[in-house]
């Protein structure tokens, strides 16, 4: 029997959900109410770059396993599996909302099949899939479906790896059948598969996400201090690493703080879900302190090597909030050029896959094609997001074309003896070069 797979909500997580199951042979519909972005799905453009998703896309377009649609009831006609697949939003404050998400569960109640199986794999806070659940069936008392939870575990950049060899496998059920039914529909994944109850799973996204990023700001508050007192991190950071306690694989780079929202939300809610207990949460609102304050500290270091940022023309190299994606979404980088802005400065910016109609937003910096031009006449230019691409640079020419020498490396990508030895004037973080105020 033919298994047939709705999509609801397209954007990172939800092409690469319908790419990567259609590529496993199953009918996939991609629901999206924008008729400009499902023109372009169709066409096999996906909504941002992820890397080979246009590629995998294009192929299961051209089998026939793979198609967009606006219209709901005629994406879930038919389908044994609906996926609730929104990135869910977060607001300037890393505060989620679950309008689009709500909204789709009103509209699903109304059309789904019967017996067909939902699952959220949105990030949604603890005790949403409950709520989502009461709610279709006190829209639709008649109809008989099985909800599931599973959350997302994918890297911009990494999804498609990430989407068919995860670490492991969360299937939040709220009965066994239907835990079975998602089981079945994941049997390609080799990695184990733990099955819970819906709240567990809400919370595993959350405690995968929390632990992430208490690695980062432990990692960039031991920075600080090493930048106090003359000691590189990064070899800290390189020694932690090998410990085997810790992990090779654990997010211990010193740097900037952790960009794009999605750490920050599982943070937020974690503390909402600690405020409504009566509890403290000591360690979650430190998490997010010093994440709060990490890219100021560049800001700091860069106009301590310049003197003041007034009237200085700072070069900035990489606007995307990690590299191996093409979106600005809750960019440190946009955080960092707003205060260099505001306190006297222009602007001048280069990313090699920034996505245009971002970059269009945004008109209070220049943007240029090459890196070079963006480095011209500057007095200062700062890394900001790790494009591998940025350590074949040819550093040499990029002073030649700079009015000053200083160079913020707020990724730690670049070597600093390397840079030096070429004439700059080289900022790292937690390098231990100069102390932090």
């Amino acid at each position: 029997m033919e298994t047939r797979i709705c999509v609801v909500g397209i954007w990172h997580l939800g092409a690469v959900t319908a790419a990567c199951l259609a590529d496993l042979g199953y009918t996939v519909v991609g629901v999206d109410d924008d008729a400009a972005k499902v023109k372009a799905l169709n066409d096999g453009v996906p909504p941002l770059h992820e890397p080979g998703l246009e590629e995998l896309m294009g192929r299961n377009i051209a089998a026939g396993r793979l198609r967009f649609a606006t219209d709901l009831r005629q994406g879930v006609e038919g389908a044994q599996y609906v996926f609730v697949s929104y990135d869910t939003p977060v607001d300037e404050s890393d505060e989620v909302d679950l309008s689009p998400i709500l909204a789709a569960a009103r509209q699903l109640a109304a059309c789904i099949e019967q017996e067909s199986t939902l699952i959220v794999s949105s990030q949604v806070p603890v005790g949403t899939c409950e709520g989502l659940a009461g709610d279709i069936r006190c829209l639709n008392p008649q109809l008989q479906f099985g909800l599931a939870c599973v959350p997302e575990n994918l890297r911009l950049g990494q999804a498609l790896e990430r989407y068919r060899r995860p670490d492991m496998l969360v299937i939040g059920a709220e009965d066994g059948a239907t835990a079975a039914r998602v089981e079945a529909l994941f049997s390609f994944v080799d990695a184990p598969k733990l099955i819970t109850d819906l709240r567990t799973a809400e919370m595993t996204k959350h405690a995968i996400n929390a632990y992430l990023a208490t690695n980062i700001s432990f990692i960039n508050e031991l920075a600080n201090l090493c930048d106090r007192a003359g000691v590189d991190a990064f070899k800290v950071a390189q020694a932690l690493k090998l410990d085997g306690r810790v992990s090779t694989k654990a997010p211990l780079t010193p740097g900037l703080g952790f960009a794009g929202g999605t750490l920050a939300r599982d943070l937020r809610a974690l503390r909402h879900l600690a405020e409504e207990a009566g509890y403290p949460g000591h360690l979650l609102r430190a998490v997010l302190s010093v994440n709060e304050q990490q890219n100021g500290v560049l800001v700091k270091k860069l106009g301590r090597a310049l003197g003041s940022l007034a009237g200085r023309r700072i070069g900035v190299l990489g606007l995307t909030y990690k590299p191996g994606t093409s979106t600005l979404r809750r960019s440190a980088s946009l955080e960092v050029i707003q205060a260099a802005i505001a306190a006297g400065a222009t602007v001048a910016a280069h990313d090699p896959k920034a996505d245009p109609s971002e970059i269009s937003q945004h008109g209070e910096f220049a943007f240029f094609k090459e890196p070079h031009e963006a480095a011209r006449g500057a007095d200062a230019i700062v890394l900001m997001t790790a494009w591998p691409e940025f350590r074949q640079l040819d550093f040499r020419q990029m002073l030649a074309v700079m009015r000053g020498d200083v160079l913020v490396d707020g990724q730690n990508l670049l070597e600093p003896e390397a840079m030096v030895r070429l004439g700059f004037r080289y900022v790292g973080m937690g390098r231990g070069g100069e102390p932090t105020p």
